[in-house]
């Protein structure tokens, strides 16, 4: 039993555990409003006002907004969850009715089938046939190379390949920034004054900041999404001006952030930030490529 309002020994408060089904659900409302509150309010900073709220938790007020690993990995569940969740559009086919009753399904265009332009062989099987002749014969290396190549060739068409590197671009994107993310917050500790700024203070700008890139990402793709539902000459034009909204604002965004936080000068923000900008592109296409390599190793 402990006398005292705080206990000597572990520092817990002394209270009720034992509470009325009234002071549960108000407990329970009290949570459930200032989580909502915050979050709103933290969505609400983060996408208009750049930079602000990672200025406000480094100051210390942090009560009123969501921790920014916690609002990452949030931003990121919901994101991924969709991704799994919604059905690829990416590769449209329609159902034809044939007289006998039966159904199959083709694709909407006509497709060719990709042409890789080798004179001396255009199937796997050729290929084979080829690498038993002795003159013929090409390294291991090349040979696995060439066969993996003349497989996906032979068994996709142009349409069919687009569209799959198209949904693995589409779906590893998250993912992608999770991994540049520590790449991001390097940069910037670079190009920022060391002994004002540590390691931890860009982390937390980059956590915002692509918790921002997340968070359109998945806005977007929920309103293009909708909009495709109706697919007709005013959403097709509503979708474009949406995106080139969204471009935009993203790419505007890390100059007022950079300033705000930071509180450079808006052109040295803008120099830096444009610096960056090109550096980010380089890297963040490396990335972009080796998942291309490894979405073609995976393609069948």
């Amino acid at each position: 039993m402990v006398e005292h309002k705080f206990c000597p020994n572990c520092g817990q408060q002394n209270t009720e555990t034992r509470k009325t089904f009234y002071q549960l659900f108000v407990h329970f409302f009290e949570d459930l409003t200032h989580y909502e509150h915050s979050f709103w309010k933290t969505i609400r900073n983060l996408l208009l006002k750049p930079g602000a709220l990672t200025k406000e938790y480094m100051s210390g007020k942090r009560m009123s907004y969501l921790a920014p690993v916690r609002l990452y990995i949030f931003i990121s569940l919901v994101t991924f969850f969709y991704i799994a969740v919604t059905p690829d559009r990416s590769d449209s086919l329609v159902e034809v009715s044939f007289n006998d009753s039966k159904t199959e399904k083709v694709s909407d265009i006509d497709d060719e089938k990709f042409d890789l332009g080798f004179e001396k062989f255009s199937t796997v099987r050729e290929l084979d046939s080829l690498q038993r002749i002795p003159a013929e014969k090409v390294s291991d290396f090349q040979y696995s190379m060439l066969r993996k190549v003349t497989s996906v060739a032979e068994n996709n068409t142009r349409d069919q390949l687009y569209a799959k590197f198209r949904e693995s671009f589409i779906r590893n994107l998250p993912k992608v920034l999770f991994i540049y993310m520590p790449i991001f917050a390097f940069l910037l500790w670079i190009f920022q004054n060391k002994r004002k700024w540590y390691y931890f203070d860009h982390g937390i700008f980059t956590l915002h900041y692509f918790s921002f890139l997340l968070l359109i990402y998945f806005i977007l793709s929920v309103i293009t999404d909708l909009l495709d539902m109706i697919d007709n000459n005013v959403t097709n034009f509503i979708q474009g001006v949406l995106m080139i909204l969204a471009s935009v604002w993203t790419f505007y965004y890390f100059y007022p952030a950079h300033h705000r936080f930071y509180g450079e000068s808006r052109l040295s923000s803008l120099i830096k930030g444009t610096v960056m900008f090109v550096i980010n592109i380089f890297f963040i296409i490396v990335i972009m490529l080796l998942f291309v390599v490894y979405t073609f190793i995976n393609i069948h």
